[in-house]
């Protein structure tokens, strides 16, 4: 097979789609402030409006409780501002719980408030990296604020058990959060059905644009401003609305809830297709995470090659024009193995020997041939130099 361009790195982003870089460039004109009260500025406001009646549609909620950001990070960093300002004025509630696999914009957050004195707990998981939610039953107690899990894992892709998390935390009287950015477009994500007080996700996750995403904030849920200034996102996010970027994920959001269970069927059978034909075809390989439709996110598959370092095999990849990851973008420079693979009691060295296939709307599964075409000798290359052998 010819040499081809391949790129199986989605969870870290995705290409923005050609149906939202067409809707952007459509609506160039509307660059008023959706603030003003001129025609244009209202012509804008309307845009913007649209586009956060179909971020709620995409997630069943109320687009009054929509407020856009500039990504999940900032929304997971909102949420638990939220609730230090709440510990600071005395509330009795001192304890945030989260798990041991969020994303770094929680994970380094909560690590930021415990250095301050603040109580974290961590919630661990089973060995497909799955909340326990027995030892979360133990953990919930009427002191806690807040409980944090994520919806799906941009790691291992397993899927989280999130309803029932948010019914331990609503138990004691505390709210629930979840980061749904992996999740959103891959599979069904209701905030009334999980019970979310907070949701957070990301346009460029889902084929929209970088520095947009959205904090969904359920009615009656604490909420404080979060930017200070003028009275945008209802006083709660000051700043003069990037337009095209709203009216972008606006638009992404459109496409990912019309076409979600096409999108499923079809990144659920390319992951098995290379799963299956890297079983086949390279000995003593380990999947990391669920093979399990129901319990690991379509598109996301985590498999680990003993005595073949991580690093090795993503260069040789991409020496071959295919791009995939060794753990989550946000990581990418560090030498320690993933801490979501070691949490899920995976040893040292099969985390270090990992790599992360993820797939997207435009890949094929001429892609899935190819990458079963090169990935085995360069496997086979990497062991052979290693000092570690199979």
């Amino acid at each position: 097979m010819d040499r081809r361009y391949v790129y199986l790195d989605n969870n870290g982003t995705t290409r923005m789609a050609d149906e939202v870089r067409a809707f952007i460039h459509e609506n160039e004109s509307l660059y008023g402030n959706a603030s003003s009260m001129h025609t244009l500025g209202r012509q804008a406001a309307a845009g913007i409006e649209w586009a956060r009646s179909e971020i709620a549609k995409l997630i069943d909620g109320d687009p009054s409780s929509v407020y856009f950001t500039s990504g999940a990070t900032e929304s997971n960093n909102t949420v638990l501002s939220i609730f230090r300002d709440r510990i600071d004025s005395g509330d009795s509630r001192k304890k945030i719980v989260i798990s041991t696999v969020e994303h770094p914009a929680t994970i380094e957050t909560a690590k930021y408030l415990a250095g301050k004195g603040y109580i974290i707990d961590y919630c661990p998981v089973d060995g497909i990296g799955r909340l326990d939610l027995e030892t979360l039953k133990r953990i919930v107690t009427d002191e806690t604020a807040l409980v944090s899990v994520m919806t799906g894992n941009n790691e291992s892709g397993t899927i989280q058990p999130v309803k029932e998390a948010a019914a331990i935390a609503h138990s004691h009287g505390a709210y629930f959060h979840t980061d749904a950015t992996q999740a959103i477009g891959k599979i069904p994500v209701s905030v009334k059905d999980i019970g979310a007080d907070y949701l957070s996700l990301s346009g460029h996750k889902f084929y929209g644009p970088k520095g947009v995403g959205v904090l969904y904030a359920r009615k009656g849920a604490p909420l404080s401003p979060f930017i200070h200034g003028g009275h945008q996102e209802h006083g709660m996010r000051a700043g003069t609305y990037n337009n095209q970027a709203v009216y972008g994920i606006g638009k992404a959001a459109e496409l990912a809830r019309l076409n979600l269970t096409e999108e499923h069927d079809k990144l659920w059978q390319m992951r098995e297709a290379l799963r299956k034909g890297i079983e086949e075809r390279i000995p003593d390989v380990v999947v990391n995470g669920s093979n399990d439709e129901n319990l690991c996110l379509p598109g996301t598959l985590n498999m680990s090659f003993p005595s073949a370092e991580g690093e090795s095999i993503l260069l040789y990849l991409d020496l071959e024009g295919i791009e995939v990851s060794t753990g989550s973008a946000c990581a990418t420079g560090s030498l320690e193995p993933s801490y979501v693979l070691l949490a899920a009691g995976l040893d040292v060295e099969l985390a270090h020997g990992s790599i992360r296939f993820s797939f997207g709307r435009y890949n094929t599964m001429e892609d899935v041939d190819y990458v079963l075409e090169k990935l085995p000798p360069i496997i086979e290359k990497v062991r052979s130099m290693s000092t570690r052998k199979v």
